[in-house]
């Protein structure tokens, strides 16, 4: 036997009678493992008899099925329901598809041991996939390492006072409204039905409802979480309110959530759709943009995405208008200065239900292509939203003729109403802010030899936008972790107060910062 098969049981043999670490801090017990734990001398015989390496074998003779290779048709199923072609390239040795908590547990008691004694080697890092719908390659999906895909937690389950909503982390949003249409219910949620549950909270999250709920994560009252080393624990804000708050933004960094609870509400249809302009409405776009986003008091009921979009060689404007008043409230005053103007060449408008909302942006979205996000905050000015244009229609040119090319800059209203409902998160927003715009650029295209140009042209279309927003006056540090690029550092955007704190709860859960070293995916500390 090779000296990491025996590092790693001779690993498996001792940490349940150890703590997690000579400098084990309060809040971080002794790591103990889950129920259930093989005969070590049976693992040892199972150890080479599978592909993937000793990580993996573990895995495999400890969760069984459950633990699927290369060629198999789990493995292939997990590898093709990424979002991008980028994370379905991602070749990890094994994927483990857990079908409750305590799988997880046994899963990350397994990674987390054998991650620390044998010093983080490649074989044992792991990523944690919910919907997937991250697109740089890496973000939820392990290179020669190990992939859980939590697809299989999809619960959703409403409380008899129909107050809480308990939902699984590998659960799509589609199928959570779904169950609470039908019930005349609601929780903040993902705007797009395919986007997983998982990713969207723990890195802020921003619904229909936002003007009312603030960011989707405020409306969490409990985490399910599993911690390093696989204890399972609830938290909230009377078990643990440091861990708690961490949670609300702080993405993959302390755990594995399974399972998030909300806060829930009486709901109904209401009315939105989308309608699409000619490019050449784009200053009174801008002047209706800010007269909404601007307005004091916000209206809490209205939730817009104003898109600019470029396809075969032509710009247009798509907007997204969601009303959320139950009773529906169909054409209300606040996008009277959008739904004037004319000429609009579609238009969706109707009262329907959420469900039905979320599976048109899903549309919009699109099949599997190459992919990728970038993302600015900044303050709320049509001038300077007309040079943000500018700079993007700029910045496509050299990539115009990028096969299957989808380029679309968006922008979105980020005023106090929602940055203020909650001083409980992570994400260091508040009313010395102002009103915000979270602005977005998203690119698709189908080949892999146009990467370098594309990520060029964004990489140029952030630089200048930003420098136009500092000129201005309107910078603002604050990254929305969900459209962050790679090399961008949303933590950090938190501010150093708040990047402090994550940092101080992630060395009392996680001494040993297994969640910072062998879960490389996503956003780091």
């Amino acid at each position: 036997m090779n000296i990491f098969v025996q590092r790693l049981f001779l690993t498996l043999l001792a940490i349940p009678y150890t703590t997690s670490s000579p400098t084990h801090q309060k809040g971080a017990e002794p790591a103990t493992a889950p129920p259930g734990l093989p005969p070590l001398n049976d693992i040892i015989t199972h150890a080479n008899s599978r592909p993937g390496g000793a990580c993996c074998a573990a895995l495999s003779y400890i969760l069984g099925p459950k633990v699927v290779y290369p060629l198999s048709v789990g493995y292939n199923t997990t590898a093709a329901s990424f979002w991008s072609l980028q994370e379905q390239s991602v070749v990890p040795s094994c994927v483990v598809e857990p079908v409750s908590t305590r799988d997880v547990s046994a899963a990350i008691f397994v990674l987390s041991s054998l991650s620390i004694y044998t010093k983080f080697n490649d074989q044992c890092k792991f990523a944690i996939k919910g919907g997937g719908h991250t697109p740089q390659k890496g973000a939820a999906n392990q290179p020669g390492g190990v992939t859980i895909d939590l697809g299989a937690l999809k619960q959703v389950d409403v409380s008899a006072d129909r107050k809480k909503t308990s939902v699984g982390s590998g659960t799509r949003w589609v199928d959570v409204y779904t169950k609470l249409d039908a019930q005349g219910l609601a929780i903040p949620g993902g705007r797009v039905a395919i986007v997983g549950v998982g990713g969207l909270v723990t890195g802020g999250g921003i619904s229909f409802f936002s003007g009312r709920t603030g960011f989707v994560c405020d409306s969490v009252i409990n985490y399910e979480l599993v911690l390093p080393f696989g204890k399972i624990i609830n938290v909230n804000a009377s078990s643990s309110p440091d861990l708690f708050k961490a949670l609300k933004g702080g993405s993959n960094n302390f755990g594995v959530v399974t399972r998030f609870d909300f806060k829930t509400f009486e709901s109904g249809r209401f009315w939105g759709g989308e309608v699409i302009y000619p490019i050449t409405t784009l200053s009174q776009q801008l002047a209706a943009f800010v007269g909404l986003a601007g307005a004091q008091p916000y209206d809490e009921y209205a939730a817009l995405i104003h898109n600019y979009v470029y396809i075969d060689d032509n710009w247009f404007i798509l907007n997204n208008y969601e009303y959320t008043k139950v009773p529906a409230e169909p054409y209300p005053p606040v996008f009277k200065p959008f739904t004037d103007i004319q000429p609009q060449t579609a238009n969706t408008m109707r009262v329907s239900n959420l469900t039905d909302f979320t599976l048109e942006l899903a549309v919009n979205s699109g099949a599997s292509k190459r992919a990728l996000f970038i993302t600015l905050t900044h303050g709320l000015s049509a001038s300077l939203m007309t040079e943000i244009y500018q700079i993007a229609d700029t910045a496509l040119q050299p990539i115009k003729l990028a096969a299957g090319l989808v380029y679309s800059l968006s922008f979105q209203p980020l005023p106090t109403a929602i940055t203020t409902k909650s001083n409980a998160n992570s994400l260091g927003l508040d009313t010395r802010d102002g009103n915000l715009v979270l602005t977005l650029i998203t690119v698709s295209w189908t080949s892999a030899t146009d990467d370098a140009a594309v990520n060029a042209a964004a990489n140029a279309w952030y630089k200048d936008a930003k420098s136009a927003s500092v000129k201005a006056g309107l910078s603002n540090e604050y990254v929305y972790l969900n459209y962050a690029a790679p090399g961008q550092d949303p933590i950090a955007g938190y501010g150093a107060g708040n990047q402090a704190n994550l940092r101080a709860v992630s060395r009392k859960y996680d001494p040993l910062q297994v969640f910072q070293k062998a879960v490389p995916g996503a956003f780091k500390l």
